[in-house]
């Protein structure tokens, strides 16, 4: 081997070392951008093929570099994303993952990648959902999102200002520990399980809004089911066919739903002064694909 040759072999070996070792990272940058997996893994595989061909002698800081090659790419899909949710059939809910129960720990990255919180990323626009997760989640400094949405440093500050207050009005109220959230969980699958009606009814809140996603692909409410009623109506015609299991997702507990032992759907909460106030059921095939396995999130 040349010693060229020797050369271009080592520094690929380099930049892969770095790539797999920021991996998790730039994943979760993706997903909080995108709120899917399979745009996550796209948008690395593109950050992946710009960054072999980069100049890595000139580099100073790989992190900052592939988080802001990550950020251009998840912008311009989140782009592409917004039209096709538009054509979508029924509500459109962000593709579930199964996380390690540690995530939980980290109680700023959970609550980023919770259900609940991923809806309210979805009302902000491109470039305020962008800066919001830099800055609110990874601490990235606003020079450096500056450089990854093309906006000056005082133009990103009051994106940033304005994207916190939006997503303020409308995040889940109080802080409810991961705890809380197992005991209700808990509490209400074994309404659901048994028929308890009346124990169900008291864990729900009057006005809880149901979102059902199946993508039109499979069965679901192509509009919001509200009301306590209402909602657990459709809770006992799923308790029917089907069991509910714990499991961790998006770093909240939530319940797999599995008919004849095939999972059909994930079932996340949000829980609100000790009530429910939102159920999200992700039916959609497509948006179950990885729920076989753990996915690692990380900041």
């Amino acid at each position: 081997m040349t010693g060229e040759r020797r050369e271009r072999a080592e520094d690929t070996e380099a930049a892969t070392e770095a790539f797999v070792a920021h991996r998790n990272l730039l994943f979760t940058v993706a997903y909080e951008m995108l709120g899917s997996a399979a745009d996550a893994e796209d948008v690395l595989q593109e950050t992946w093929l710009r960054w072999v061909g980069s100049d890595h002698a000139a580099v100073r800081e790989p992190r900052a570099y592939l988080v802001r090659i990550t950020t251009r790419q998840a912008l311009t899909r989140l782009r592409t994303l917004a039209r096709r949710k538009e054509a979508y059939v029924g509500p459109w809910l962000p593709e579930p993952l199964l996380t390690a129960p540690d995530v939980a720990e980290d109680v700023e990255l959970a609550d980023s990648v919770s259900m609940a919180m991923m809806l309210v990323l979805e009302t902000l626009a491109p470039t305020e959902r962008a800066v919001f997760v830099l800055r609110e989640v990874f601490a990235v400094d606003y020079d450096e999102i500056a450089e990854a949405v093309g906006k000056s440093p005082a133009a990103v500050r009051q994106i940033a200002h304005r994207a916190r207050a939006h997503v303020a009005a409308r995040r889940p109220r109080g802080s409810v520990t991961p705890a809380e959230t197992r005991y209700v969980l808990e509490a209400f699958r074994q309404a659901v399980e048994t028929g308890d009606l009346r124990r169900l009814l008291d864990l729900i809140a009057p006005d809880v809004v149901l979102l059902t996603d199946g993508g039109g692909v499979v069965r679901a409410a192509l509009e919001p089911v509200v009301g306590a009623e209402r909602v657990a109506e459709v809770l006992g015609r799923i308790a029917a066919t089907a069991t509910l299991h714990p499991a961790e997702a998006n770093g909240r507990p939530a319940l797999l739903v599995r008919l004849d032992g095939v999972v059909d759907s994930v079932l996340a909460l949000r829980v609100d002064d000790g009530l429910v106030t939102g159920l999200y059921v992700v039916r959609n095939p497509e948006k179950l694909a990885r729920i076989d396995r753990r996915t690692v999130v990380c900041r």
